[in-house]
């Protein structure tokens, strides 16, 4: 039972969060349109699921943000996505999904290092939401780098912004995108994260202690054990035997 209770939860909790995700992902609050990027909230969710609910599921919240940011690309939303997505669509899914990938599990590992070194302190929510973001930035303009570096459109970059490198590229064109990113994701993940897991753990330290099945079945007979009563002590019968008189006889 205890077990049943748990997944249902669990799937609950990952239905929601992926919801969110997709809310996000779909609508204006989601993205914010900064130039030939867009600065991105969905690591909110992301980093929430890797927090409360580990590395697991916020791999799997990340593949949710990668499809979407790759559907998104693919309807022309995006412009370095339709420009990249030109060049490989290969390359352009696993720079936005196996990226996003990555940064779920690593932020849920991440987590779950420093919160055993900090005992699951305020310092493990904070460094853990503010990761998210980073990761975010450094996986999917790593592997931008990685896979388009020497095409024609991120070879305009270069020429725009100066960049001898790439480290100065994705500093120069993502500087503001990461600082805002870092700002809401950081302060939004953190609190969220942080009040979502306390009050998970309140509500399963409030929860009854499980009956045993055995006690169960035997209250629905009718039948409540009991102590077997103590036996009788037995009694020592002393017997007296008459003695006959000898001085009768004669």
């Amino acid at each position: 039972m205890k077990s049943k209770t748990f997944n249902i939860r669990t799937m609950t909790q990952l239905a929601l969060l992926t919801a969110i995700t997709l809310v996000l992902a779909y609508t204006p609050i989601g993205y914010l349109p900064l130039g030939p990027f867009n600065v991105s909230f969905l690591s909110v969710p992301v980093c929430i699921g890797a927090v409360v609910m580990g590395p697991g599921v916020g791999a799997f919240l990340g593949l949710v943000f990668g499809l979407t940011s790759f559907g998104n690309a693919l309807s022309g939303g995006s412009v370095m996505g339709v420009a990249l997505m030109s060049v490989s669509p290969v390359g352009y899914f696993v720079q936005s999904v196996v990226g996003r990938v990555l940064m779920g599990l690593c932020v849920g590992l991440i987590f779950r290092a420093l919160s055993r070194l900090t005992r699951r302190g305020l310092s493990a929510y904070i460094v853990a939401a503010v990761s998210a973001p980073l990761l975010n930035t450094v996986f999917y303009m790593g592997l931008m780098c990685l896979i388009f570096y020497n095409c024609e459109y991120v070879q305009n970059l270069v020429a725009s912004t100066g960049a001898a490198n790439p480290i100065l590229l994705v500093l120069a064109v993502v500087g503001v995108q990461g600082v805002i990113e870092v700002l809401v994701c950081g302060v939004i993940g953190s609190v969220i994260s942080k009040a979502v897991d306390a009050a998970l753990g309140r509500r399963a330290a409030v929860q009854p202690a499980a009956v045993p099945a055995e006690a169960l079945a035997e209250g629905a007979n009718g039948y409540l054990p009991h102590a077997e009563p103590a036996a009788a002590e037995e009694q020592e019968v002393t017997v007296v035997m008459p003695v006959p008189d000898k001085t009768s006889e004669n």
